[in-house]
């Protein structure tokens, strides 16, 4: 609680406030993004044409946009496309030797890669755009009463191509300046916010269709099993293995320096939130491809729509993948051996340089394959627990997690902010610190 104290006090320093007032600000103005309807179509209309979809795929992007598909807002395709075009680039990087090179050359090379990343945010942006334009006009004629675009044409895919990929564009940048400017990753805390806006919503609507049904245990069963997941997830986000490191001593003049212990952290979730993300991004293709009428993708969305063990298998692998994708690009154990031999620091019982970064592949390989398995089973198991009781929610152990997940991240970087300047309110005495996830010293 003093810990928590402190961190509310956040707006006694003012680099800090204006961070978080900049966020704040960057965030509202993407949710009055939402409501600014793409031109020449009828928001009604693809209203009722997505709760018709209630519990398919389509109702799943429409949470992580925050409604902005049912508006067929500027912001329809969300930041998605910016996270697909990063996976582009990550894999590019294991397997085309120039990017992978950029990323060897620090921050240089990491700028020339994200140039690219939004060269490839475009170019996928324009081609979704051209997919959900021609989406759309087959909807107003074969789908729905009520005709969804109202006038249908080279001129309407046109505008639509430019309004939604300018609006993705937007999106992007906001991101990107939150990163910079504001506290926490801009790109999490858009999804956190699209997330977030949608459960009252979704709460809402379950009273509302069963007013007078109302089973106070179903009530109290999916209560609980909420709190069990969140707190799962709050023990596997803080969750990390303690690798012992001894540093040499060593003498300069009459004084001794070193002979030290310490721990190396290593978290059992190191890719975070990223791989349901990554996976969610995924599963959109086909429907993009079925919207251009490619062989074979109509099959495979329908298989994803139905949401049945299939897709959730599927789902799940997807995860796995990622989570061991994501930690193999963010987490280097050569560079962390090599950081560990320049401070003339050891594993105990292991030798410096290539076994100590061997100890340290091993080591991370193991506990990814817990961190995987976890979060793989707080993605599926909800959405399945909630087909079971019936319960027609948007949202599930995805978004459970991203939520929690972006909420310890912001936590965590404000509570850097406030030790770096030495913040007695949470320095002082009797203030009790929160156990951040800080990437090792070494």
């Amino acid at each position: 609680m003093a810990s928590l104290a402190g961190i509310t006090n956040f707006h006694k320093i003012p680099e800090l406030r204006r961070r978080v007032i900049f966020t704040l600000v960057m965030l509202a103005v993407y949710r009055v993004g939402v409501f600014v309807t793409t031109p020449g179509v009828d928001r009604n209309a693809m209203r009722q044409y997505v709760a018709k979809q209630s519990g398919g795929l389509l109702s799943f992007f429409n949470m992580f946009s925050g409604g902005a598909l049912e508006n067929l807002s500027i912001f329809a395709l969300g930041i998605m496309p910016y996270i697909s075009a990063s996976i582009i680039m990550q894999l590019m990087g294991m397997v085309y030797k120039p990017i992978d090179e950029l990323r060897k050359e620090g921050e240089q090379g990491r700028r020339r890669i994200d140039q690219y990343t939004r060269y490839g945010t475009v170019a996928l942006s324009l081609f979704q755009a051209f997919s959900i334009a021609k989406m759309l006009e087959g909807l107003s004629s074969s789908e729905t009463g009520a005709g969804i675009v109202n006038h249908p044409g080279i001129g309407f895919q046109l505008m639509t191509v430019i309004t939604l990929t300018t609006g993705t564009a937007f999106l992007m940048w906001i991101g990107e300046q939150i990163t910079e400017r504001g506290v926490s990753n801009g790109v999490s805390l858009l999804i956190f916010a699209s997330i977030v806006t949608r459960i009252p919503e979704e709460i809402g609507n379950y009273f509302a269709q069963n007013a007078g049904d109302l089973q106070p245990l179903t009530m109290a069963a999916i209560v609980a099993f909420i709190v069990f997941v969140i707190a799962v997830i709050a023990f596997f986000e803080n969750g990390r293995r303690q690798i012992p490191i001894v540093y040499s001593r060593r003498q300069v003049g009459r004084r001794v320096y070193g002979g030290q212990t310490a721990h190396l952290p290593l978290k059992v979730n190191t890719s975070g939130t990223i791989p349901p993300i990554f996976a969610s991004s995924l599963l959109m293709f086909p429907q993009t491809l079925a919207n251009m009428n490619v062989p074979g993708a109509e099959q495979i969305q329908a298989i994803i729509n139905r949401g049945d063990w299939v897709f959730n298998t599927g789902y799940a692998l997807l995860i796995i993948f990622f989570c061991f994708f994501y930690t193999n690009v963010t987490f280097q154990p050569v560079d962390v051996a090599e950081n560990l031999k320049k401070q003339q620091a050891n594993i105990p019982g292991i030798r410096p340089g290539k076994q100590t970064a061997d100890y340290i592949h091993r080591v991370i390989q193991r506990i990814t394959v817990g961190g995987a398995l976890y979060v793989a089973a707080v993605c599926v198991v909800p959405s399945i627990v909630g087909n079971l009781l019936r319960v027609p929610f948007g949202f599930g152990g995805t978004s459970l997690m991203i939520v929690v997940g972006v909420a310890l991240d912001t936590v965590n970087q404000l509570e850097a902010h406030l030790i770096t300047r030495s913040y007695e309110g949470l320095t002082g005495p009797g203030a009790t610190r929160i156990r951040g996830r800080r990437l090792p010293e070494a």
